[in-house]
């Protein structure tokens, strides 16, 4: 969700760097360089190009050439400009994005968006509970049902949540329910969402550090009034949305890393989500 663009000049190849940093902040030390773990990194991000999804009144990815091709001097070289809005693909929401005065994407700090993470999957849910349309609430009951399961979510945890969506990327008639854009198209989104009552609960009884899935928005399509961004935000607690390849995933037991661009007072900004599964 959003309105405001970012851009990017030739050459400013910024994800690469953010993920060299990701991983230099988990690498041992020279004395320990073969104690790293190991185990499986999982990509959770969707990556940008021309049919990447975006809000129906955000401006679209675009990417154009600036040189690709030998050079004069009889070299390969390639750079491109790229623009887009914050809100599209696989992103972050900060929480200045619906908390006036609250932390911008610069401002998260780095540890909030890396720690141990959750999957609660609520495919069967939506399925069973919204055949008519797909904007089914993520209940209090949902997160309770998966700590039957696995135990009380951890105090710092970042949880995730399967709605089964990812499957419709990039149709965004399945995925969002309209391929249309402009203002009047945002009236016909339906997708599922975080319950702002769930919101809560996870923000001030489990104490996470931070809340994804694999929509549009954490608030479900048909929200008027986004109450779980308003929620959640207020108690400056981030969002992840578009998230991909959660079936991929175990319900717990691995480290999530989700480093956005780090656009200086931005509202949100495109993110690389990745997760580290040890070996058993």
């Amino acid at each position: 969700m959003g309105y405001r663009t970012w851009t990017l000049r030739a050459g400013s190849d910024l994800y690469p760097i953010f993920a060299i940093f990701a991983l230099l902040a988990w690498l041992p030390t020279p004395s320990y360089a073969g104690s790293f773990p190991d185990g499986q990194w999982i990509d959770l991000s969707h990556d940008f190009a021309d049919d990447t999804l975006y809000w129906p009144t955000a401006d679209k990815f675009a990417k154009s050439t600036v040189f690709e091709g030998e050079t004069d001097k009889g070299y390969f070289y390639s750079a491109y400009n790229v623009a887009g809005a914050e809100h599209g693909g696989t992103h972050v929401d900060a929480p200045v994005h619906f908390a006036r005065d609250h932390i911008s994407v610069d401002k998260i700090p780095v540890e909030q968006l890396i720690g141990p993470g959750i999957v609660i999957r609520v495919a069967d849910q939506v399925g069973q509970k919204s055949k008519a349309n797909r904007n089914y609430l993520i209940t209090i009951e949902d997160i309770q049902r998966w700590e039957n399961q696995h135990g009380k979510i951890a105090q710092g945890s970042i949880v995730l949540f399967d709605t089964g969506s990812a499957q419709f990327w990039p149709d965004a008639e399945k995925y969002m329910g309209t391929a249309e854009r402009g203002e009047a198209a945002v009236a016909k989104l339906s997708f599922p969402g975080l319950s702002p009552e769930a919101a809560v609960f996870l923000a001030e009884k489990r104490r996470i550090k931070a809340v994804g899935l694999d929509t549009p928005s954490i608030d479900y399509g048909a929200s008027k009034l986004f109450k779980t961004h308003r929620e959640l935000f207020k108690r400056n607690i981030p969002a992840l949305e578009n998230v991909a390849n959660l079936k991929r995933l175990p319900e717990k037991g691995f480290t999530l890393i989700a480093l956005p661009m780090k656009i200086r007072g931005g509202s949100g900004g495109p993110t690389r989500v990745v997760a580290f599964i040890p070996a058993r």
